[in-house]
């Protein structure tokens, strides 16, 4: 199992913060799309990745048991 964090508008988007999914052994790219596959709502294209608080690729492995934060873009003045 893989927990996934939302944060700012992807939390907003499907009213939860955190998620856990049955998949192990994806890529980051992978599990971008199975997201965006399950919840259309959702555009993780130009997401930042953190695998287990380590910012990540979407080459990186993903594994069971990892926790996954989905961070949005940063803006403001």
């Amino acid at each position: 199992m893989i927990n996934i964090l939302l944060f700012a508008h992807l939390q907003e988007a499907l009213g939860e913060s955190k998620l856990s999914v049955e998949l192990s052994d994806v890529t980051v790219a992978q599990l971008k799309e199975w997201m965006e596959k399950r919840y259309p709502q959702l555009s993780l294209q130009q997401i930042m990745t953190a695998v287990n608080e380590e910012f990540a690729t979407d080459t990186t492995i993903v594994k069971s048991g990892d926790t996954i934060a989905f961070i949005p873009p940063i803006s403001g003045g």
